[in-house]
């Protein structure tokens, strides 16, 4: 048996062999690590010292104040209002699930906030965009929430401005409001003036004016720490705040408005007719417009939205009615105007009126008819509907259809109200391309009481009756009266109304002073305690066809399907101060229901304005 010697210097070579690879292989290594740092610490300093102070310090937007928005006289009817708001930035977020569990713990989340929380996270938005969770904290809410702040990454209460209209439902439809930008708003508004901003105006005065009332963003230098709360602002420049607007519209003669309806569906439009201010706007029923500045709950939306007296939508301007005998006093002048009669031709009105070759029957809505010498004048203060469609024959369609134009009918003439219909106003050409049939002369006769097709809105009813006050003055209507102190002229305005004999004016606004005042005068109800000069119309719209050989059943009918009643007016007739166009849906007798209502809203108005010619009287001694 034999055994190997060790052969130490044969170790003694492999270990420092391996030795020398080992240095070698430390040597380059290190070599590389150094190479690297000076990369690192000197040829690239200045783009990593960048990044790094961009983590440390962020330049976030800052969001400019909306513009407020006044009554004529002053009262606030949009204000912004601090309130304190939950908002989580989810890149910071570990675990959203957890973090949402947690906060939905100490302060409480319902189904709708999270619901439309977790939408927005799903919607494009910019990396590191805060998004709102919760709305209105309350001082016990916030308390909870710093208290665990240290649990919850990416979590902040913010302090904003948050939109306020003190008045409610009563100028629901003339100031709209503000909601969430939604997708579609995003790609369409320029992210420069919209990167802080959450809300945008939807509808009414906040839509029309955004662009003045929103104003300019500004910036601020913050440091930050590593979970991305702001430790300390460096530099800031203010944002410029939106303009203030003031209102035509009086928020005391807008609320006896609102109350005069009594909760009844319809609308009131007044205009001053000698600057076409609309004095005051109401679509009965309205809404709440604060409850979509933050989000309005599904079932909150659901039930305005389903609602059978549609709350939401804005009669004022958008409904569209047949105007019935409201439109006489205009066609009246039109049959003048044409010549095919005077104020001194009279007819014979026997409750009817017949066609050559025309088997139909047009009835008076008098069964009797008004006697064998109704002319023009009491055909204006009985409303006689015989009267008219012997005129309308004889001046024809294509006389009155430009004519009625000048009073703005078949247009949006408002100035600042961008969402007002046209309506209709019927031609020939009309009837042929949408209805595919020649116009007949029956057709001239519907319109000669403002049936037929013709359908008109509240809007266009006052703005016809102020230039109508205004003798044939045209002042397009208009909501803002002050941007700030600046006064918001119209550039242009439609050709005024001129008349053969500009008398016939006077002439009119006595008949239709003659509604009021005189005993066969179909509004002569409004006569009491009338301490002023008032002219007005009275007119009915059906709302269900009647057959030739039937009479109109009120009692037969679901309270839907009456008539509906309206009333145009304007006073003091010698020195015209405001003019009112009323419509109450299924109110059938105007006399009882529209004309009230206008005579309301006119008496509040002329007081205010004697009150302050008082109150100027006693102040400069006049």
């Amino acid at each position: 048996m034999s055994f190997a010697l060790k052969d130490d210097r044969s170790e003694k070579e492999i270990f420092a062999h391996r030795a020398v690879l080992a240095s070698v292989f430390v040597f380059f290594l290190v070599l590389v690590l150094a190479t690297r740092m000076f990369f690192l610490q000197v040829t690239e300093h200045d783009v990593y010292a960048t990044k790094s102070e961009n983590n440390r310090v962020q330049l976030q937007p800052v969001p400019p104040i909306r513009g407020l928005i006044f009554d004529r006289n002053g009262v606030l009817l949009a204000e912004n209002q601090p309130s304190h708001s939950l908002t989580v930035v989810t890149e910071r977020v570990d675990d959203l699930e957890q973090t949402l569990a947690l906060i939905d713990t100490l302060v409480g989340l319902t189904t709708d906030e999270k619901e439309k929380f977790l939408k927005r996270v799903n919607q494009w938005r910019r990396p590191y965009e805060a998004i709102t969770l919760k709305y209105k904290l309350s001082e016990t809410a916030i308390a909870k929430l710093m208290v665990n702040n240290p649990f919850l990454k990416g979590v902040q209460v913010e302090a904003e401005l948050i939109r306020h209209y003190p008045k409610g439902a009563d100028f629901a439809h003339v100031l709209g409001y503000v909601g969430q930008i939604n997708e579609r708003e995003k790609k369409r508004l320029d992210p420069s003036r919209y990167k802080a901003t959450r809300r945008i105006g939807k509808i009414g005065i906040e839509r029309y004016y955004e662009d003045l009332l929103h104003g300019q963003p500004g910036f601020q230098k913050v440091e930050t720490n590593a979970q991305g709360r702001v430790l300390k602002v460096l530099e800031r420049k203010s944002p410029t705040p939106g303009r203030n607007l003031i209102l035509n519209v009086d928020a005391t003669l807008q609320k006896k408005a609102y109350d005069a309806f009594k909760g009844r569906r319809g609308s009131l439009v007044a205009m001053d007719p000698n600057t076409g201010g609309v004095l005051a706007m109401v679509s009965s029923p309205s809404f709440d417009p604060n409850l979509f500045v933050n989000g309005i709950s599904h079932n909150k939306y659901n039930s305005l939205r389903d609602s059978l007296d549609k709350p939401l939508f804005d009669r004022a301007t958008r409904g569209q009615y047949p105007p019935g005998s409201t439109m006489k006093p205009f066609i009246g002048l039109g049959f003048l105007e044409s010549g095919v009669t005077s104020w001194s031709e009279k007819i014979e009105d026997p409750g009817w009126y017949m066609l050559e070759n025309d088997e139909r029957v047009y009835r008076d809505w008098k069964r009797k008819g008004h006697g064998d010498a109704i002319g023009l004048r009491h055909a204006i203060i009985q409303s006689c509907d015989t009267y008219f469609y012997e005129m309308s024959f004889r001046t024809g369609i294509d006389y009155l259809n430009p004519f009625l134009t000048k009073f703005g009918f078949g247009k949006n003439t408002a100035l600042d109200i961008g969402n007002a219909l046209p309506a209709l106003l019927p031609t020939r050409e009309w009837k042929k391309k949408h209805r595919g049939r020649s116009w007949y002369a029956g057709d001239t006769l519907n319109l000669g009481l403002g049936q037929g097709y013709m359908l008109a809105t509240p809007l266009q009813l006052a703005t016809a009756m102020s230039v109508f006050a205004a003798k044939g003055e045209w002042n397009r209507a208009k909501l803002v009266q002050f941007i700030d102190s600046e006064e918001l002229k119209e550039e242009t305005k439609p050709d005024n109304v001129v008349i053969k004999n500009p008398d016939d004016w006077n002439r009119m606004g006595r008949a239709m002073e003659g509604v009021i005042k005189h005993y066969l005068g179909t509004a002569k109800g409004l006569a009491n305690n009338l301490n002023y000069r008032l002219a007005g119309k009275t007119g009915t719209a059906q709302v269900v066809g009647i057959k030739q050989n039937e009479e109109y059943d009120s009692e037969a009918l679901l309270e839907r399907q009456r008539d509906h009643a309206l009333f145009v007016s304007y006073a003091p007739v010698n020195d015209p101060k405001i003019a009112v166009a009323v419509v109450v849906e299924n109110g059938e007798s105007a006399g009882s229901t529209a004309g009230p209502i206008a005579k309301i809203v006119t008496d509040e108005y002329l007081a205010s304005l004697k009150n302050l010619d008082n109150h100027l009287g006693e102040t400069y001694g006049r």
